[in-house]
């Protein structure tokens, strides 16, 4: 036992090691290394591993609250969404204060100033501690309704869902003032420097990366210890956890409130990579993705929410672009056959082949 145990200690700090790595050799393969060798990156190539290191904080986000408390949320598109907007609004703070030209959806509206409310989010800062702020006004006030009256199990998935398809909805509408079916656009500059320069864009992978090594470092922290052993008692037998005395209801709200602050950041992550937010950052289909990721990693084991985004969004990149009528039926089918023959998903069952080894 003390053998796994080490075995597995080393194996989710390597995973970390492994991500860390990653952020230091794409800025090395992109300037030091010859163009078209083999181990040289293209700025594609950086930018698609920058996005999926974005789905793999968001995946590690739902691992949090369905593999540790067994709340399966359909609904964490709102939080990703959330993030994504009000990163949305400070670029185009920048570049207004830049060229003073008012955005398109703007224009069309009949506007002739920006928009009051939206300088609250004019830097980067405030941008940061506001986004933050709402999620956790957000996910406090829907967790604390949701958990007091003990609802859970499928009508708690189909409440997260029915919301996130309500707030796609409702960004469609114009008169919302986020652009409608557009959304956001013609972002410029981050901090200062400029979007659309090549060191941007690496530097905005490795942001990604990091922030994704440190936040699995957190979660494995957070589930080494006393609350994390909770969370899990939770999962398993939450009327016991009750009878001996435990406010499950807060417990779960912790554990939701830190989930939707790192699906927010996932989102903030993402927006100025791909430099437009729509609505369908918030799609019922997007949330429901990201179970798949984790089902298919393995969910409760963090290290398989991360290898299930990576793998199903890397293959997801490669299959619309050479055959792109088949891509959902191969991830119906992928799906499929990893729940039947892998019930515990990859690193799930790999860990549990460590276990069977090591006895």
């Amino acid at each position: 036992m003390l053998i796994r145990k080490r075995l597995e200690q080393k194996a989710e700090f390597g995973f970390a090691a492994l991500i860390v790595m990653l952020a230091v050799y794409m800025p090395v393969s992109h300037y030091l290394f010859p163009r078209g060798s083999g181990l040289s990156l293209s700025l594609f190539s950086i930018n698609l591993i920058g996005q999926i290191m974005s789905f793999g904080l968001l995946a590690l986000a739902l691992d949090l609250v369905w593999g540790m408390a067994g709340m399966l949320s359909l609904g964490h598109g709102i939080f990703f969404g959330i993030g994504g907007y009000m990163m949305g609004m400070y670029l185009l703070n920048v570049s207004y204060a830049e060229t003073h030209v008012l955005p398109d959806f703007m224009q069309y509206m009949g506007w002739s100033a920006f928009p009051p409310l939206w300088h609250l989010v004019s830097s980067f800062g405030s941008m940061l501690i506001l986004s933050v702020l709402l999620v956790i006004v957000v996910a406090t006030l829907f967790g604390f309704v949701t958990f007091r009256s003990r609802i859970n199990g499928v009508y708690f998935s189909i409440i997260t869902q029915a919301l996130t398809y309500a707030l796609m909805l409702l960004l469609f509408i114009n008169d919302v003032g986020l652009g409608g079916n557009n959304g956001l656009t013609g972002f410029t500059r981050i901090l200062g420097f400029p979007l659309s320069s090549v060191s941007t864009q690496i530097g905005l992978a490795v942001v990604a990366c990091l922030v994704l090594a440190t936040a699995y470092l957190l979660l494995r922290f957070l589930a080494a210890s006393s609350l994390g052993r909770a969370l899990v008692a939770i999962r398993d037998d939450e009327a016991r956890m009750r009878f001996l005395g435990y406010k499950t209801h807060v417990l779960k709200l912790f554990a939701w409130g830190l989930s939707a602050v790192l699906a927010a950041l996932a989102g903030m992550l993402y927006v100025p990579q791909i430099g437009i937010v729509n609505p369908t950052i918030v799609s019922p289909g997007l949330s429901i993705e990201i179970a798949v990721w984790v089902a298919i990693g393995g969910r409760g084991t963090l290290i398989g929410a991360i290898i299930g985004a990576i793998l199903v969004n890397g293959l997801k990149f490669w299959l619309t672009a050479a055959a792109p009528s088949i891509w959902p039926f191969i991830l119906a089918g992928v799906t499929l056959i990893i729940t039947i023959a892998m019930g515990r998903g990859l690193w799930g069952e790999t860990r549990f082949a460590l276990l069977r080894l090591s006895r």
